[in-house]
């Protein structure tokens, strides 16, 4: 626990979960003037995992709050989003990510490591003056009519509200539902390796795309991080153990099976993965209710997704910015200040996030079919026209 915190010691606004999201919310309300505090469980404030890919809709909102150009010098612009075939390798279609897009949807799309954009947020943080508190597990939160606490341990932490970004996991949802986490049966592998201690060569167009293999029961995402140093991997496929009831599935063994029957290019990125952790694939289904009170969720806490739209982050991002933009448009208004923007909040968001869950769910089943409907998704990829935009434009615009 850092210096200086005392049991009892107010803030304006506690947030519990020291995430992407968590941040984001922290310093999108500290901007606005708000004491935030930010209780982290873990004993310092980092992220699991690796590559990261930020849309437009993120993009924009980093930009609005001074960090896009930090982002882009840890990150990679890449110069086209292509989908191919995992059996047999074909590209079946693209999307541009170059000016057109950028001028389309007032951003770029950019890709890069979590670590370094939860670095970039934490620095924002420090210096808009959110105190930033490791190593404190929040046990439970009570929730009054002007003030709410969190407790942790011995310690008790006040503030006007408190806000959980606890993530796909979180503990405090249950203060509005009794509902569980949704296992989709699939499991992701991840990997990110210097490009010099990679086992072949990449060429140029592999340290400038994002491609992502579309198979049955299984996908992968390649694209470079970190000016091109790095290359990231992912993948996911459906468990056969799992659908068998077995406690410990979707192995690394199981990983070789599901994906023997892919083409050379998949099979070789099996290569650049950690062998050594995987993660379960999990959501939610949506929800309407996120404040009671002086209460609500934020992030995966409040909207947890399948990975398939690359917007679990981006959305979180989302719902800083609504918040604190309905938190200072009440700033002149006559009723209180807490109650009425978390209710223009809930409102703004849970309709636009239970969208993007429902979508990302049929996203990942467009891209797992076999047999007759392979074929089909195929044709239809292949005749799209790269240049249009209406399947994005709902999910990217301005």
């Amino acid at each position: 626990m850092s210096e200086g915190v005392t049991a009892g010691g107010g803030s304006d606004v506690i947030v519990v979960g020291g995430g992407i999201g968590g941040l984001a919310t922290a310093y999108a309300l500290a901007k606005e003037g708000q004491r935030v505090r930010v209780l982290e469980r873990a004993s310092r404030f980092a992220e699991v995992g690796a590559g990261l890919q930020m849309a437009p809709n993120a993009t924009r909102i980093l930009r609005e709050w001074g960090m896009l150009d930090a982002v882009l010098e840890k990150g990679v612009l890449p110069r086209r989003l292509v989908f191919k075939d995992a059996l047999d390798g074909r590209e079946l279609t693209h999307l541009d990510l170059g000016e057109e897009f950028q001028a389309r949807y007032g951003a770029p799309y950019v890709v890069l490591h979590r670590g370094d954009l939860l670095a970039i947020l934490v620095e924002g943080c420090r210096a808009a003056g959110v105190e930033l508190v490791p190593g404190t597990d929040v046990d439970d939160v009570e929730i009054g009519p002007e003030a709410a606490v969190a407790r942790a341990g011995e310690h008790e932490f006040s503030a006007d509200v408190l806000l959980a970004a606890d993530g796909l996991h979180s503990s405090l949802r249950v203060k509005l539902t009794d509902d569980e986490a949704v296992c989709s049966g699939y499991v992701a592998y991840r990997g990110a390796f210097p490009v010099a201690e990679l086992d072949r060569e990449l060429d140029d167009r592999a340290l400038e795309e994002v491609v992502v293999y579309l198979g049955p029961g299984r996908h992968l995402v390649q694209y470079p991080l970190r000016g091109g140093e790095l290359f990231n991997t992912v993948a996911v496929f459906e468990s056969p153990s799992y659908h068998r009831g077995e406690a410990d599935w979707g192995g690394p063994e199981e990983l070789d099976e599901v994906f023997a029957g892919a083409c050379d290019q998949v099979r070789r990125g099996l290569g650049s993965l950690w062998r050594d952790r995987r993660w379960p694939m999990y959501d939610r289904e949506p929800i309407s209710n996120w404040v009671s009170g002086r209460f609500a969720l934020t992030g995966d806490a409040a909207h947890p997704m399948l990975q398939y739209l690359a917007q679990g982050a981006c959305q979180a991002i989302e719902d800083a910015h609504c918040l604190s933009t309905e938190l200072a448009k009440t700033a002149s208004a006559d009723t209180p200040r807490w109650p009425s923007a978390l209710a223009a909040y809930e409102r703004a968001r849970t309709e636009r996030t239970a969208g993007v869950q429902r979508a990302a769910r049929v996203w990942g089943d467009i891209w797992h079919v076999d047999g007759l409907a392979r074929l089909l998704r195929n044709e239809l990829f292949t005749d799209r026209d790269p240049a249009d935009f209406k399947h994005i434009d709902w999910l990217y615009s301005l």
